[in-house]
């Protein structure tokens, strides 16, 4: 059988961390235009922003330092960082979206490889 593929749209939804984990507010981030600008010019981010499709990020010119969690087609984080300002990060194989958010956030939401998460 053959694995349709999701047609994602910016915008905003929320976002569920594993089966009973928190729920956070989650802007998408779809398009070209909108993957580009990402979290440049912000001072900080309420609940997460999803890059789709991406594999890496960088923080050049960013104001704060961010945590990056790389998610594969089936929203299962294969791995977690923290990135501070003006960091280049490597690709990542199998990762088709990146979840960021601020430096901290995914300690408190205990948010680890392995975790799926769900869209709202």
């Amino acid at each position: 059988m053959a694995r349709r593929r999701q047609r994602w749209t910016d915008g905003e939804t929320e976002l569920r961390i594993g089966p009973a984990g928190p729920t956070v507010p989650l802007e998408i981030a779809a398009s070209y235009r909108a993957r580009t600008r990402g979290l440049l010019g912000r001072t900080r981010i309420e609940g997460a922003m999803l890059l789709t499709p991406a594999a890496s990020v960088h923080t050049f010119r960013m104001r704060f330092a961010i945590d990056v969690a790389h998610l594969d087609r089936d929203l299962r984080v294969l791995a977690v960082r923290t990135m501070p300002p003006n960091r280049l990060g490597l690709p990542r194989l199998r990762s088709r979206h990146v979840l960021e958010a601020e430096a901290g956030a995914f300690t408190a939401w205990d948010l680890r490889p392995g975790t799926v998460l769900t869209l709202a």
